[in-house]
């Protein structure tokens, strides 16, 4: 059995985890009849716990906070996956990826219907590893021989371009006094970015943003067979889409982006870099280029506009910003949770868990651990170790797009502080989410001000 806690990850020699001891809990109240797949009882919060509704999607981190302190490591019969939930558990897996493999990370949380299914046949569809899911020593190699046009020097130069967009759509609404910030500015530049960067060129952009990224719900929710249908004829089309977009940029391959920059190491590592990896890349990527930044610059504002104090200081400070950022990724971040395998018998935090269970690590809950983060649910945009937040992984398999996230985030609220300072929340409005495991950002977040007061005077009219 392998064993992981907040200081170690070591082989032992060790009965199966059923035999081991239950550990003491007390999670939302008293133990159920309900078993864990160890023989241990299950407590009534981890029976209740359900991420596809209530609390946990109201705030994940404030949903665990009981989880974290009284039973850091439950399982859930809801998700039948083990729910970890504190600082130095979820680091240490990030740690051991021979352990805890990545490879269920894109696997649906709701089997596929056979009506979806068919659909996606239809097309070829082929989702195969791509980074985010897949394992040592493969990922090694993929990940080194893709990964420059990822490096922060490179990233820096899409700054102008990133600017220009953001400026672009700010001119729509700056004199209008309201605005849905998701709608009218974070849904439509990430993509735009997540195009720009991938080398989409200029003429496909546009057909590309139709078609949108459903993938969250698809993977990560629990859709009715209908919604699963639906977002499959999406899918469907877009890989079909996206194939052919590699082939026309393979006529192209001295062009700037990721795509062409992987066309080229193809060249070189055929066997390495497939057309289905290229046709992979393509669609992950937009996902996360796209929605993972639309989420984050959704829970940024709505989170820097709650906390007024906040807002001013960056108004006033612009050189603020970059710590207002990485506070905002650990305070809501957009990348809730992962999950990870066992490939081998593992104790976490204490917790026997037997090889091939599922994990939900989830770096929201981890990001609020006060052994780490003194205060956690206080937003402090001067907190000294905010960087520290896992929002973005940690080991193998941190993010690579991060650095492209921060710079999107900065110049987001670097425009928006310089051109409209009084932004406000409307009052009495609901924030919601798409109901899902991992990925949180609010489908809305409406705003408003007075345009006489903008400093710029294009902006007040």
């Amino acid at each position: 059995m392998m064993s992981v806690d907040s200081t170690q990850s070591m082989k032992m020699e060790s009965p199966h985890p059923a035999a081991g001891v239950c550990p003491v809990t007390g999670f939302g109240g008293p133990t159920t009849a309900l078993k864990s797949p160890t023989g241990c009882p299950v407590t009534e919060g981890a029976a209740e716990f359900d991420p596809f509704r209530g609390s946990y999607q109201a705030d994940p981190a404030v949903a665990l906070a009981e989880a974290r302190r009284n039973e850091p490591v439950f399982y859930s019969p809801v998700l039948d996956y083990w729910v970890v939930t504190r600082y130095n558990d979820v680091k240490e897996i990030f740690k051991n990826p021979d352990l805890f493999s990545a490879a269920i990370t894109l696997e649906q949380v709701t089997p596929i219907s056979d009506e979806a299914l068919d659909i996606l046949d239809a097309s070829n569809f082929a989702p195969g590893p791509t980074i985010v899911n897949e394992d040592e020593p493969i990922h090694g190699e993929r990940r080194r021989a893709l990964f420059q046009p990822f490096e922060q020097d490179s990233v820096a130069l899409l700054e102008p371009r990133i600017r220009e967009v953001i400026n672009n759509y700010i001119d729509k609404f700056a004199a209008r006094g309201e605005a849905d910030l998701v709608d009218d500015l974070f849904y439509e530049v990430p993509c735009i970015v997540a195009l720009i960067f991938l080398g989409v060129p200029d003429e496909d952009i546009e057909t590309c943003r139709q078609f949108g990224m459903q993938q969250t719900l698809f993977t990560w929710g629990r859709p009715e067979v209908s919604e699963q249908v639906r977002v499959a004829e999406g899918m469907a089309a877009f890989w079909i889409f996206a194939g052919e977009l590699v082939e026309r940029l393979k006529k192209t391959p001295d062009a700037p982006g990721w795509i062409p920059h992987a066309i080229r190491v193809q060249a070189e590592h055929p066997d390495l870099i497939t057309d289905n990896y290229l046709q992979n890349i393509m669609m992950s990527g937009i996902l996360a280029a796209h929605e993972t930044t639309t989420n984050a610059s959704g829970n940024a504002l709505r989170t820097l506009l709650e906390n007024r104090e906040a807002w001013e200081a960056i108004v006033n400070d612009p050189d603020l910003i970059p710590k207002a950022v990485e506070e905002c990724l650990r305070f809501s971040g957009s990348v809730v949770a992962w999950r990870r395998m066992t490939t081998d018998d593992a104790a976490v935090g204490g917790v026997e868990i037997p090889a091939g269970s599922r994990l939900l690590i989830v770096m929201a809950s981890a990001n609020r651990d006060e052994s780490i983060f003194p205060e956690p649910d206080v937003f402090d945009i001067n907190r000294a170790n905010a960087r520290r937040h896992l929002t973005f992984g940690l080991g193998i398999h941190t993010c690579m797009g991060a650095s492209l996230a921060r710079l999107e985030m900065k110049v987001f609220l670097t425009e928006l502080t310089r051109r409209l300072p009084g932004l406000k929340l409307k009052q009495a409005q609901d924030f919601t989410y798409l109901p899902n495991t991992s990925f949180r950002g609010p489908e809305h977040v409406l705003v408003e001000w007075d345009p006489a007061a903008n400093p710029l005077p294009s902006d007040r009219t």
